[in-house]
């Protein structure tokens, strides 16, 4: 006898660029909404963070709900809201296929500028740094 296994869409793994600080930020701010720790939330900037090609996932966000398919992109940010109780309704606002679609190609826009972005975040954060007393 077999059982039938689905995916915990409550459970999910999420890796990103700990360097980024945009994506350090993002991160922070999801893990502030996440009280229940359902997602887990790994660092590619740390050794042992990445199970497979360590540059495609650093070159986009990749989430993975627990025995579920890895997506990247928008369909990861989704997948994070999708856990979150207060971004549910944003996840399902997002989900129909023509929103998905949108949000990837603004997602490929945010990564085309990512380089210039993490310069500015870098410098703000430098600046700030010595501007204190």
């Amino acid at each position: 006898m077999t059982v039938a296994t689905t995916a915990d869409p409550r459970l999910l793994t999420v890796w990103y660029d700990g360097d980024c600080p945009i994506c350090t930020a993002e991160i922070g701010l999801m893990r502030r909404i996440d009280r229940t720790s359902a997602i887990e939330f790994v660092d590619l900037s740390l050794p042992g963070g990445c199970p497979t090609d360590r540059a495609a996932r650093l070159a986009r966000l990749h989430a993975q709900p627990r025995g579920g398919a890895l997506v990247s992109g928008a369909a990861a940010f989704v997948a994070m809201w999708r856990v979150l109780p207060g971004l549910r309704l944003l996840a399902a606002l997002a989900s129909p296929p023509p929103v998905q679609w949108l949000l990837e190609r603004a997602y490929l826009i945010f990564l085309k500028v990512r380089p210039s972005l993490q310069a500015i975040a870098r410098w703000l954060i430098a600046r700030q740094r010595t501007s204190r007393p």
